[in-house]
């Protein structure tokens, strides 16, 4: 099931992260170019066991987490874990809270065939910090402690989940899958948005008030089957898979006008960045109260098929075609103090998506291949108007080699990439310049050009490493004329080079069996803060910042049923 962008996952519940990069994650829709996450779930055992876990940290962090599991009868099993996590932070006022519960049950009708109930709830509090911003386009150094949101600022969120999941083995060579699932999310957030100074280090804190519930509903049905046409041995995916979701917002007022209108902003009260003794403010929470409620629901549905064909032992011809069509109905404003209702327009898109991808194995440990994917993503959020937005329409080119060595025990993979989204959806850009946290907006069309290394290894019993290399150049490359962002310059947050590098040893023999130790870096390239200029608004707005590089060490040792593990991080004190 999908995660919204507001729900982030805890890592407790996870067995494993699969990645699926590429045109490998396009076939199942709704997702965008590059990558897809697959977060697998830990689920029930038919054995007992478990583990408490005990986890503390600087700046007052401490999360206990409990893990039990064990089988009901012998066809059904359970498993439940939950963990409660509360931490402070470098910076002054940040704090955050999380409780987090997921039972699941394992219920197996046969040998053939298993069914698998899973559930969670996350609630995560926490303080919204969004930096302190620069000034004329200068970074200032005003203490890495420094937080300048209101101090009673808050994010509250709660996500539950249910989530249903049928597998049916007709034989060894044919699987069916069934799953569906509900998600909702509500976020309640108060304070102000990303603040801008002036020449003089001068910022008005804005308010934002925001109240918002999104509903989503999952469907999916997967058929996985191998047989052969003579020679030519075929391996199918045939599926569908839907999804609606709703999204109900409201927008606020801080008080009335002397003329019964209402008050839209409210600044809390200006801070001087080179003072401090202006960020605290009055320390009082300003009463706003609902004045709309905006209801956007979205309905998606789509069809796809997909077949490797082994046409010999060494060349293989992946082809597959999506079906997508999305319905984004009428959102529905409602006026909460006069009752009135204004509607927009429903609209409809569809699409065929193909993917068609050659491999070449001229060894058995070495694959070349060359693919192309089309993809419909139906973006999530709604624009400045309370209107859910379009889908973009993605365009990716692969090509790469993969190669394994000694065995299995060396893997080195190179990629070539370039993806091409047609209308990117990013946050909002707010009248006053600033980036909102509740609105997305399309911005044009952007590229990224992409190159991949990686090198994964495990040479030794007890010794792994990983290392890997990033190359991509994102920009906008076709954007309106006038109001358009400027295009081939370098998208904000994007970085140019990334590198990263970990080494683990664990003793296998003697006094210290059991010990293990590891270090990890982690290279960040240059990259532009600030914000993409508008070609009628050029007012040079990047920042271009430096690179810089982590490093941290671990340290842990099993001994019977006890584990203890230990971390520093960012040991030189990486300021960036």
């Amino acid at each position: 099931a999908r995660t919204t962008i507001g729900g982030s996952p805890e890592a407790s519940t996870l067995e494993s992260v699969e990645v699926l990069k590429g045109s490998a994650a396009l076939l199942y829709g709704g997702v965008s170019g590059g990558a897809v996450v697959n977060m697998v779930t830990k689920k029930p055992k038919f054995e007992y066991g478990g583990e408490v876990l005990m986890r503390t940290g600087s700046y007052s962090q401490y999360k206990p987490t409990v893990d039990f599991y064990g089988p009901i009868s012998k066809k059904l099993a359970f498993r439940a874990i939950g963990t409660f996590e509360d931490a402070g932070s470098f910076r002054d006022f940040v704090k955050s809270k999380r409780f987090y519960v997921n039972p699941s049950l394992l219920y197996k009708i046969s040998d053939k065939t298993e069914v698998l109930v899973q559930g969670d709830y996350l609630k995560s509090d926490y303080t919204p910090d969004f930096g302190v911003g620069s000034v004329n386009n200068q970074i200032v150094d005003y203490g890495r402690e420094k937080f300048i949101n209101t101090p009673w600022a808050y994010n509250k969120t709660n996500t539950a989940t249910a989530q249903a999941n049928v597998t049916h083995k007709f034989n060894e060579n044919w699987k069916l899958n069934a799953l569906g699932s509900f998600q909702s999310y509500n976020r309640n957030y108060y304070g102000a948005e990303r603040i801008q100074a002036n020449v003089a280090g001068i910022a008005s804190r804005n308010l934002t008030r925001t109240v918002s519930q999104e509903y989503t509903y999952n469907q999916q049905i997967n058929l996985n089957g191998s047989f052969n046409t003579g020679r030519i041995k075929h391996t199918l995916l045939v599926g569908v898979d839907a999804d609606q979701s709703r999204v109900t917002s409201n927008a606020f007022a801080y008080g009335k006008n002397p003329n019964g209108t209402n008050i839209t902003t409210f600044n809390y009260g200006n801070v001087n960045l080179f003072d401090p003794n202006t960020y605290f403010g009055s320390g009082i929470m300003p009463e706003a109260f609902a004045v709309t409620q905006t209801l956007a629901p979205v309905y998606r549905y789509g069809a796809f098929v997909q077949d490797l064909i082994e046409v010999t032992d060494q060349f293989k011809v992946l082809a597959g075609v999506r079906y997508t069509n999305q319905k984004t109905a009428s959102s529905q404003a409602l006026n909460l103090e006069t009752g009135a209702v204004v509607g927009g327009a429903t609209k409809f898109d569809d699409a065929f998506s193909p993917k068609v991808g050659l491999i070449y194995q001229p060894l058995k440990t070495t694959s070349l291949y060359v693919s192309y994917a089309n993809n419909f993503i139906a973006n999530s959020g709604i624009d400045i108007n309370s209107q859910a937005l379009p889908p973009s329409m993605v365009d990716q080119y692969e090509a790469g080699v993969k190669n394994d060595f000694f065995g299995g025990k060396l893997t080195a993979n190179l990629t070539y990439y370039k993806i091409i989204n047609g209308n990117i959806s990013q946050a909002a850009i707010l009248p006053d310049g600033s980036t909102s946290t509740v609105f997305r907006q399309l911005n044009g069309e952007s590229t990224s050009d992409g190159f991949e290394a990686d090198i994964t290894g495990n040479l030794a019993k007890g010794l792994n490493f990983l290392m890997g290399y990033s190359y991509n150049y994102m920009r906008y490359t076709n954007t309106a004329d006038v109001t358009g962002m400027i295009e081939d310059v370098r998208l904000v947050g994007t970085t140019k080079n990334t590198a990263n590098a970990t080494l683990f040893y664990t003793f296998q023999t003697g006094a210290v069996k059991g010990l293990k130790l590891g270090t990890s870096a982690f290279y960040t390239g240059r990259r532009n803060g600030g914000w993409n200029d508008a070609k009628n608004a050029p007012s040079l707005r990047l920042i271009p910042l430096s690179a810089f590089t982590t490093l941290d060490f671990s340290a842990g040792y099993s001994w019977k049923n006890f584990s203890l593990l230990a971390k520093i991080s960012n040991i030189t004190n990486e300021l960036n």
